[in-house]
């Protein structure tokens, strides 16, 4: 009898191992983590990140000290810790570096840890201010400037989150870095890079910055969905390449660039938090949708955003810091 209750507990046990393995096996696939992502989750959060409570999010103004609440308390809802210490989730920001007149502002930031490569930093930025209130008393809601790059990282780090709890979590360190007073400089980034890096800038492997993803400009109006990229090849071709191997496999958006001429009169590549980055030789993609009739007016509000192509978007943007983030090699630096 002895016999038969151990052979069976050795078959439970074997069949526990064989299960065990076989949904870890199916669950190192990003498409799993990536469906997390969803147009009714960014809608709900951007709804909330773009309203009126929030008075268009000025640098160091009462409706920005709102908006960083908020992702502070997404982060701890999510179980997503910060690199500064329990509960800081703010890198502060002091007037004395921001422009006259500016008050003390503060980055955003959250982490998850690599399992492998914990030294090695990807990171994903976007802004989290906009231009605040009108001289008239209208609020600009800054819905795709930057409140969808911003609700953009938010779904990502809770989709590399539910990876890490299923035993997937990146190899390397991603950073989730939300930066303040890009409307008036670029001044959150150029204060990580030149004055606070949390993590050292050697180590940052990529900078992956989103900055308005959630409209259609007029050249595309109509046609299949689509972004800029800025930037994917100044510093590593492997990088841009990585870039359109991920989209051919995942999402097949169409890939613009436009903007990524050299010669562009916009100069889009020197406009946006990424060119922080890139100037310490840190390689770089700007995923932009193209300004519209309503950029930096009151009527860049939520209402006209589209999920849909926000969902895709956010995916390529995951999609790419999943194959970053868990490659064998850093890409390269030309």
């Amino acid at each position: 009898m002895k016999n038969v209750i151990a052979f069976l507990c050795m078959a439970v046990l074997f069949t526990s191992c064989i299960s065990s393995q076989n949904k870890k096996k199916n669950n190192d696939n990003p498409e799993v983590y990536a469906k997390t992502i969803t147009a009714e989750a960014l809608k709900k959060n951007l709804y909330i990140y773009a309203s009126d409570e929030f008075e268009g999010r000025g640098t160091g103004e009462p409706g920005q000290k709102k908006a960083v609440e908020f992702l502070k308390n997404f982060y701890i809802a999510n179980e997503i810790s910060s690199p500064l210490g329990e509960g800081n989730y703010f890198q502060k920001v002091p007037s004395s570096f921001l422009p006259s007149g500016t008050k003390d502002s503060e980055n955003v930031v959250a982490y998850i840890k690599g399992s492998e490569k914990p030294d090695e930093v990807l990171i994903i930025s976007a802004h989290l201010d906009h231009i605040g209130v009108s001289s008239n008393g209208e609020i600009n809601n800054g819905a795709d400037d930057d409140g969808s790059g911003t609700v953009a990282i938010l779904e990502i780090a809770k989709a590399f989150k539910a990876a890490e709890k299923a035993g997937h979590g990146p190899k390397r360190t991603i950073l989730f870095l939300h930066v303040t007073a890009e409307e008036i400089g670029l001044q959150g980034s150029k204060y990580y890079t030149d004055v606070e890096p949390i993590f050292p800038l050697k180590n940052t492997v990529t900078d992956l910055n989103i900055d308005m993803i959630g409209r259609v400009d007029q050249k595309h109006e109509g046609k299949k969905n689509y972004l800029y990229l800025i930037g994917s090849d100044k510093l590593s071709k492997e990088l841009h390449e990585v870039s359109e191997a991920v989209n051919k496999k995942y999402v097949n958006l169409d890939l613009d660039y436009t903007y990524n001429d050299e010669n562009d009169p916009n100069r889009f590549y020197y406009r946006s938090d990424h060119y922080n980055f890139a100037k310490n030789n840190i390689p770089v993609i700007f995923y932009f949708n193209g300004t519209h009739a309503d950029y930096h007016r009151p009527s860049d509000t939520p209402d006209k955003i589209n999920y849909e192509f926000l969902e895709t978007r956010t995916r390529l943007v995951f999609y790419t810091a999943w194959e970053l983030a868990n490659r064998e090699n850093r890409v390269k630096l030309d």
